[in-house]
């Protein structure tokens, strides 16, 4: 850093007109050297600061309010832990002189650090708070707090239930976390783990893709329903026949009953056909589905359906019988925390609901705490109109801070979902993890970067995570003729028997498909016990055959307070003939 001096500071304040006399060149000078700023850094602070607070003039009080604010905006995390060095150092320096002189009459020896004197003011007054990390002068020029968010009603209010919770003690293992088992169930080497180039796909490799859903697929709803062989969809065929196919619409708008195509693979004559569902009585399709439907085609032009085969889904984790046995099955609950950003209201980039998050981690002590993005939301106004004073890298480095340095007394597990809202992140699905590298040894043993679709395995209980709003997409797409089934559920089902995160073709705008990659890593490689799928859509928890869903909703919905899921895992033991036992799980969607 080249030196500052009070010299270069009166001539940066004559840029401006501004006129001032020694002690306050002084006080500036302090100033830059305790936060690290040059002098031009400091006098377009100032010029920043006054301006939002309506032309202040610059004074030795004011100068007084403006170091409280710029105190906060450069005080990082690196800061911070170097400041706690140095009074550690100094506090043990004091020990040691004070241990070899003699106290004087009336004089009062210097207090130890016990649990009753726990230690100083003055370090105490320099602990890091997630408030103190992420001020909102930090971000934007406005500094004003969201009041709709201030004065939100309903806080801890809990809005929906599943399961036994009646007399439930949400709260984690007391920070015995190390004892918590925490892997991609694909592990590193067939996991998304590296950034990768993207934007290179061409339109015979998504076809590809494409033809071996339907013929995978297709293949395991042969073999499940004792189907011989599949016809050509094409095909004039005065019986009835069974055909296989992807569902896709007759133009680029809405499908609706009257637009339904199936496009054959290539093994079924590759052809497109309308299809004809007056017949059925129940169905729910959407673009991209692949089917299996039993009908009549007499003039090869219009199929005419009777009947629709149902998906199959993957079955459930299950580990070797011996390793189950020698598995250390914990008795207590397992306590598993998630929500969804936005992590600021839509009026200003604080992030006071964030903050209120940590304070909720930190009294109810989770064991896994599961975050997905967006973290800096591209959709946020103010990151639309280019009206943030840090690079969104730096406020992410600063988001992330601080719920590490919030969580640390609390020592639950952190994972980290990406967001294709993340303004800093790969505009891409699937997504890669996020890369931190500053993190500390014991940081990123507390910290699991993920991509965006993925599954977990978490003390033997699997999770489906994706922060895509699938929920949203596909239910305006599909069409249905069902009684007694609700969309959320209807759409939950798809994901699970077409066996990926992101069963709809083609994707909406938004969502920018690498085809290829989405094939590695975009399947599902079984049901998972819990799938996490948040969406702007309202929230809920249900069993969906067998599957526990849950969209914890987003942590703020516009200007004010939103939702998070938490969830009570108790993991059972294997039973005595061997079979697999559904791991007991209760849940809420609670207020921020």
């Amino acid at each position: 850093m080249a030196l500052v001096n009070a010299d270069r500071i009166k001539s940066e304040l004559n840029t401006f007109d501004i006129v001032c006399g020694d002690d306050i060149l002084d006080k500036m000078l302090e100033q830059c050297l305790c936060n690290r700023l040059q002098g031009d850094e400091i006098v377009l602070e100032w010029v920043a600061f006054s301006t939002t607070k309506g032309g202040l003039k610059l004074s030795l009080n004011t100068l007084e309010q403006f170091e409280h604010e710029v105190g906060e905006r450069h005080m990082t995390p690196f800061s911070l832990s170097h400041t706690r060095l140095v009074i550690k150092a100094e506090e043990e320096e004091e020990s040691l002189l004070d241990s070899y002189s003699t106290p004087a009459k009336g004089s009062q020896k210097r207090a130890l650090t016990t649990p009753e004197h726990p230690q100083s003011k003055r370090s105490a007054a320099l602990i890091a708070s997630p408030g103190l990390l992420l001020c909102s002068a930090s971000f934007s020029p406005s500094v004003t707090p969201s009041q709709k968010y201030s004065q939100r009603g309903g806080r801890g209010e809990v809005v929906s239930t599943f399961g036994a919770v009646q007399g439930t003690r949400w709260a984690g293992r007391k920070g015995q976390t190390n004892r918590v088992q925490l892997e991609l169930l694909e592990g590193s080497e067939d996991s998304l783990i590296n950034n990768y180039k993207y934007m290179f796909q061409r339109l015979r490799d998504v076809r590809n893709v494409l033809t071996e859903k339907i013929e995978e697929l297709g293949e395991e709803l042969r073999t499940n329903f004792n189907i011989e062989e599949f016809s050509p969809v094409s095909l004039p065929a005065q019986d009835s026949v069974t055909v296989l196919g992807q569902v896709c619409c007759d133009s680029n708008g809405k499908l609706n009953s009257q637009s339904v195509l199936l496009e054959a693979g290539p093994d079924q004559g590759g052809r497109q056909v309308p299809v004809d569902l007056s017949e059925l009585r129940d169905y729910s399709l959407f673009p991209g589905q692949v089917v299996v439907m039993e009908g009549m085609n007499t003039s090869g032009r219009k199929f005419v359906a009777s009947k629709l085969f149902e998906g199959v889904p993957l079955p459930f984790y299950s580990t070797p019988i011996k390793q189950e046995m020698d598995m250390d099955i914990p008795d207590e609950q397992l306590l598993v925390m998630v929500a969804c950003g936005p992590y600021t209201p839509s009026d200003g980039l604080t992030f006071d609901p964030l903050v209120d998050l940590i304070n909720v981690i930190a009294r109810d002590r989770p064991d896994v705490c599961i975050l997905l993005g967006p973290f800096v939301d591209s959709k946020h106004e103010q990151i639309e109109k280019s009206l943030v004073t840090e690079t969104f890298d730096a406020i992410f480095s600063r988001c992330v801070g601080s719920i590490v340095e919030g969580t640390k007394g609390v020592g639950c597990r952190l994972v980290f979902v990406p967001s294709q809202r993340d303004v800093h992140h790969h505009f891409i699905y699937p997504q890669p993890p996020f890369i931190l590298p500053d993190l500390s040894k014991d940081d990123a043993k507390r910290m699991t970067l993920v991509p965006d679709p993925c599954t977990l395995l978490i003390d033997g209980v699997t999770f489906g995570l994706t922060s895509t709003d699938i929920l949203f997409h596909m239910g305006a797409e599909e069409i249905s003729c069902a009684s007694g089934s609700d969309r959320f559920s209807r759409i939950l089902k798809h994901m699970l028997t077409q066996r990926n995160y992101y069963p709809l073709y083609p994707p909406v705008e938004e969502v920018n498909m690498d085809y290829e990659k989405f094939q590695g890593y975009g399947q599902m490689p079984l049901s998972p016990d819990v799938l996490i799928v948040p969406s702007e859509l309202r929230f809920f928890i249900k069993d969906v055959i067998g599957c526990v869903c849950v969209n914890p909703g987003r942590l703020t919905k516009g200007q004010v307070g939103g939702t998070y899921g938490r969830l009570l895992i108790q993991r059972s033991a294997p039973s005595i003939d061997g079979k697999r036992v559904s791991p007991c799980v209760a849940g809420q969607v609670v207020k921020i």
